[in-house]
């Protein structure tokens, strides 16, 4: 395989999981390890990913799809056993916050298709219109302006809105964590305030998310790890990276 073929093999995989591991690449490829260094170095200096110890992760430059007509179906089995695992927490009678999320949506399909009484609050159009298919359900919106890039109200007065609730839990979309300093990110400061506005109102917090955010992360910080709760994912990240969460006081719900 030539070098230019391999390195556009690399950049793939590493769109599609985020993140990519020296050891794992040196097998999959059958070259050395010091090879494979040598191919993240010229796709850094190209842009395309920041090299970490032991891998490298995408680069800011190349972000992650971001509109959330797009991300529907990305990662789908890994989002829905987020979901899953998420469903498993809610209790009769609770008053929960489903945040701007696509793996919310796989939430809001199993609350919808459940018995459960609930009482649930969102800001994302494509949840309001799956839980609004239950007659067991209270279903309320929290209106503001409309974001067509997240199908869903941001700003003042969706945090407004939010801010009159008390919820017994919340879960939380992200775009990944930055571990410099712990801090949940996002895509921009209107989804982040909003996000914050729902921690703050709630008892227990939660994000939902796909292992490979652990690996990735957006421009603006909107909660910290002391801030939350709880993570839900699909499947444990690195034992260092579950260190780190567990010396927050976080607790890791994993669907394995």
């Amino acid at each position: 395989m030539f070098t230019n073929e391999r390195q556009n093999r690399i950049e793939e995989q590493l769109r599609r999981d985020g993140k990519v591991v020296v050891k794992e690449l040196s097998e999959q490829f059958g070259v050395t390890e010091d090879c494979i260094r040598k191919d993240l170095k010229q796709l850094e200096n190209g842009g395309r990913l920041k090299r970490t110890y032991g891998g490298a992760i995408l680069s800011q430059e190349y972000p992650l799809e971001r509109d959330v007509v797009n991300r529907k179906d990305f990662h789908l089995e890994q989002k829905r056993k987020v979901a899953q695992k998420a469903f498993t927490l809610l209790r009769e009678g609770e008053t929960i916050f489903l945040d701007i999320s696509t793996t919310n949506i796989e939430l809001a399909k199993l609350i919808a298709a459940s018995e459960m009484r609930l009482t649930a609050v969102s800001n994302m159009i494509d949840i309001l219109q799956i839980l609004a298919m239950n007659r067991n359900l209270s279903v309320i919106g929290t209106g503001g302006v409309m974001n067509r890039g997240v199908n869903g109200f941001l700003g003042s007065s969706a945090i407004d809105a939010i801010r009159q609730y008390s919820f017994e839990k919340a879960f939380m979309g992200c775009c990944g964590i930055d571990f410099t300093d712990g801090s949940f990110t996002t895509l921009g400061v209107e989804d982040g305030l909003t996000k914050r506005a729902a921690i703050e109102c709630a008892r227990h917090e939660f994000v939902v998310m796909e292992r490979e955010k652990f690996y990735f992360n957006e421009n603006y910080r909107y909660a910290h790890l002391d801030d939350i709760g709880g993570i839900i994912t699909d499947a444990l990240p690195d034992g260092e990276i579950c260190s780190t969460i567990a010396g927050y006081g976080v607790e890791l719900y994993s669907y394995q």
